[in-house]
């Protein structure tokens, strides 16, 4: 489906956020934040799926793509604090927040600190300082959360190499590797290609520690806006034992949701599945949500 995007861009505070609309301005918030190493253009499928149907809006995180300025030191927590300040600036009320990997982490630290947004859906990642953090930080296969940690090595094996590097995390954490298309890939690399911009990406990384801190300190006070959870069927672990951990942490209103033939990156694997799952979670009354 064709749609028409609008492409704006939002100062907060000292930076300027890259925005992407769709969908009549009139119509029922979503509000879309890429992961690493992605750009907004991530949730376009999501969004033409959309069409008319929601008005729906993507941004580029602080420093990379079209956003300039950059969260210092990465920090969820702060992140959160710029998203909450974007949601006052659209004037936007009602909204669905959807997180994709390091911007689910995001939208997690929006719902533990504020109550601007109706509903948070997260996708496809463990949460710093949530069961089962500890157990994926044991994974081998993992690698890359302790090298993209290490101060500046990462941008000096990456700066230039962008492409391939990428390539290497589409191929292997997609049901389908063709799925995430030559272009979607050309963007994503080259909302990184500024070292700038790499480290703001990195550092999203870095901060790991520093979020576990921020999210243990918030464990166990309960939290009553409705929150969804997503896994594709081809990512390892089990999503019981993410909710466990939602849930021992205080949310008290979790729904899951398992996409089909879909790894890592759901929301360009698969992405009409997905704007079903979270459109039914956007329009289901709370009192249906487990």
């Amino acid at each position: 489906m064709s749609i028409e995007l609008r492409h704006s861009t939002v100062a907060i505070g000292d930076l300027s956020l890259h925005v992407v609309e769709s969908g009549p301005t009139g119509g029922h918030p979503y509000l879309f934040l890429p992961g690493w190493p992605e750009s907004w253009r991530t949730w376009l499928g999501v969004m033409a799926a959309a069409g008319d149907a929601a008005r729906t809006i993507a941004v580029d995180l602080p420093g990379t793509g079209g956003s300039a300025g950059a969260v210092e030191g990465g920090s969820k927590r702060r992140l959160a604090e710029v998203v909450h300040a974007l949601v006052r600036e659209l004037g936007l009320t009602g909204t669905t927040l959807v997180g994709h990997d390091a911007g689910g982490m995001a939208a997690y630290a929006y719902l533990r600190r504020f109550t601007g947004v109706d509903r948070v859906a997260v996708l496809n990642t463990v949460i710093p300082g949530v069961d089962p953090w500890n157990e994926v930080l044991r994974n081998p296969y993992i690698w890359h959360f302790g090298l993209h940690a290490v101060p500046e090595l990462p941008e000096a094996l990456v700066q230039g190499r962008q492409a391939a590097y990428f390539d290497y995390f589409y191929d292997v954490l997609s049901a389908d590797p063709r799925r995430i298309t030559a272009e979607s890939r050309a963007a994503h690399a080259a909302a990184y290609e500024s070292p700038a911009a790499l480290t703001a990406g990195f550092d999203l990384y870095r901060a790991f520690p520093q979020d576990a801190r921020d999210n243990a300190e918030a464990a166990g006070d309960p939290v009553d806006t409705p929150l969804l959870y997503v896994r594709g069927d081809h990512e390892s672990g089990d999503v019981e034992a993410y909710a466990r951990g939602f849930r021992a942490a205080g949310v008290r209103n979790l729904t899951t949701a398992v996409i089909a033939d879909a790894g890592h990156f759901a929301q360009e694997e698969q992405p009409a599945a997905v704007w079903a799952v979270l459109r039914g979670f956007a329009t289901a009354p709370a009192a249906q949500m487990r």
